[in-house]
């Protein structure tokens, strides 16, 4: 077995900093939206209903301020979008790789942007830009119900006073709601999508390196005790086992804040009794 060479700070600690981040500039984004929500509900609180002139004004005032926001907001986030696709990714592909080559010794000269490097580093980009801007998305169709909401509840004079905590609660412009409706806090959400996919990049790049610079098929796999290769209660279990490139490829993490890494194995190059997934 080839022993692992340490250079440095170890790929985990690296990549850490993309995540802390990452997490923060997405998080800070949000904080307009969730700032303004709460803005547009203090002043509201403010605006008594029955006044037409004073609630009309006041209404308008705040309407304007909100939607302000939300265009800063937008802006925001989709420049952490933008930028976190096209520089921050490519570079954790990057560290991917030097870190595999490292792992054998050798030189960091060996990774260039080929083709095929581009083409994964692009394709996982897309992904998770599209991820990333449909939550957005999702956020301002979200904003603005919450906004419309309010704007009936500030011009409803039969109403003795206005329920910012019952808006607070049917509009929770802090969360992010998940396939199965599920919300979670924003916080949540932001560490656990940045942080999956910096750890699926750096290790579709070891693997894409093990096979492209170092030619053999065979990576070693570390991995959480217990954690399983397709998702964490899998049968299969992932830390100490021998994979084939294309099934790294296939699953480089498992889960959120997976720490699997993949280490080259060019003792067994050539070697075709191997099954994947056998235990060191």
């Amino acid at each position: 077995m080839t022993t692992p060479v340490r250079r440095g700070r170890s790929l985990r600690q690296r990549l850490l900093g993309y995540i802390t981040s990452g997490v923060g500039r997405l998080t800070k984004a949000w904080r307009i939206l969730i700032n303004a929500q709460t803005t547009l509900l203090h002043a509201l609180t403010r605006t008594r209903p029955g006044r037409s002139g004073s609630t009309g004004t006041r209404l308008r005032t705040a309407t304007a301020a909100f939607n302000t926001a939300l265009a800063t907001f937008n802006r925001a986030a989709m420049a952490f979008a933008e930028s976190w696709a096209a520089t921050d990714l490519p570079l954790i592909y990057r560290e991917g790789a030097h870190t595999t080559l490292d792992h054998v010794d050798r030189p960091n000269r060996l990774f260039t942007w080929t083709a095929r490097h581009q083409a994964q580093v692009t394709a996982l980009s897309a992904q998770y830009y599209a991820d990333i801007t449909s939550r957005i998305q999702e956020a301002l169709r979200r904003a603005r119900a919450f906004l419309r909401a309010a704007q009936d509840a500030a011009r409803d004079t039969q109403s003795a006073r206005f329920d910012a905590v019952a808006l607070r609660r049917d509009h929770p412009l802090d969360t992010v709601v998940y396939a199965n409706n599920a919300k979670h806090p924003v916080e949540a959400w932001a560490s656990a999508a940045i942080t999956w996919q910096t750890a699926t990049t750096a290790n579709t790049a070891a693997a894409r390196t093990t096979f492209d610079e170092l030619g053999t098929e065979w990576v070693e796999v570390r991995d959480g005790n217990g954690c399983g290769w397709r998702d964490h209660q899998d049968e299969d279990k992932a830390h100490r086992t021998l994979r084939t490139v294309q099934d790294a490829l296939a699953h480089p993490t498992s889960h959120a804040h997976c720490i699997r890494e993949f280490l080259p194995r060019l003792d067994l190059i050539g070697r075709t009794e191997i099954r994947t997934g056998a235990p060191l």
